[in-house]
């Protein structure tokens, strides 16, 4: 690595996140042939094969995983370091900002920040990524830039800002027989319910709330995400809950209906969260007031 040109960190680090020359090669703005020979330049500096063919595709090296999270890390610090005391020049700016989110945050988040950021900075890129498993890990090593959904996890490296809250409403399918009238309990358990959760458990705080009111529902299937139970709420007979944000937009390009539920269940609270060394980057804390003016 002492033999390393630093100048090919950046190149590195986008090969790494990418796992494809001709992806890396777009996000750098070079053609594929020279990005194979930055590639190559990178191998005998290290001495490492850094990524390897597995079928039809790359994969990193035991060792590029191994240095993957110090590296954008190092990355990230110096384009910090380069824009202190500089003013943020958003219509010039390069970069790729990965966030996180459930999702049914992502369909009307991404689409309002696009609205708001690809005007003005042509030259960002938003990657969306589904969620995972509920840990600070992608942040503190740089795999996210920020987190969006319920932060239940902040622990003391993590930053966190509310941006709105949603609550659950009664999702039915255009056309559905309980549509016509008031939506009360009774009428909310005599049909099946579709239940989300990643872990696959069927109970919930609408459970545990129908029963203290002296009624249970049934549970049909249990899906993973809110755009799966979407599905099959829009295709069939059974209810749904789902986030209202998401809901209403369900109404505009399905026809479905929407009711609220008379029982007394937890608001769902949206923040964004992130790595506290991106506190001070001029560029991310544009990013976090544009998800802000987003979510409004």
């Amino acid at each position: 690595m002492a033999q390393l040109d630093l100048n090919l960190l950046h190149a590195l680090d986008v090969l790494l996140t990418e796992g494809s020359v001709t992806a890396a090669a777009e996000r750098l703005h070079l053609s594929v042939p020279a990005t194979s020979r930055t590639l190559d330049r990178i191998r005998k500096a290290t001495g490492d094969p850094i990524l390897v063919r597995a079928g039809r595709g790359l994969v990193p090296t035991p060792r590029a995983l191994a240095m993957q999270p110090r590296l954008h890390e190092l990355v990230v610090e110096a384009q910090a370091l380069l824009e202190i005391g500089l003013e943020l020049d958003v219509a010039s700016l390069e970069r790729t900002f990965t966030l996180r989110a459930n999702d049914s945050l992502i369909g009307p988040l991404a689409s309002a920040l696009v609205e708001r950021v690809h005007p003005v900075a042509p030259g960002v890129r938003l990657r969306f990524v589904a969620e995972g498993e509920e840990d600070i890990t992608p942040l503190r090593d740089g795999t996210i830039d920020l987190e969006v959904g319920v932060i239940d996890h902040p622990g003391s490296e993590i930053r966190s800002s509310p941006l709105h809250e949603d609550r659950m409403v009664v999702v039915l399918a255009a056309g559905h027989p309980l549509a016509d009238r008031e939506m009360t309990l009774r009428r909310l358990v005599s049909v099946p319910h579709v239940a989300v959760s990643r872990r696959g458990v069927a109970r919930g705080a609408l459970d545990t709330a129908l029963e203290e009111n002296g009624v249970r529902r049934t549970v049909a299937v249990v899906v993973p995400t809110f755009t799966s139970a979407a599905h099959i709420v829009l295709t069939s007979e059974l209810i749904g809950l789902l986030p209202e944000r998401y809901a209403r937009q369900l109404v505009v390009t399905s026809g479905a209906h929407v009711f609220d539920v008379d029982l007394d269940l937890p608001p769902v609270s949206i923040s964004q969260a992130w790595h506290v060394r991106h506190d001070k980057d001029p560029a991310h804390r544009w990013l976090r007031q544009q998800l802000h003016l987003a979510t409004r």
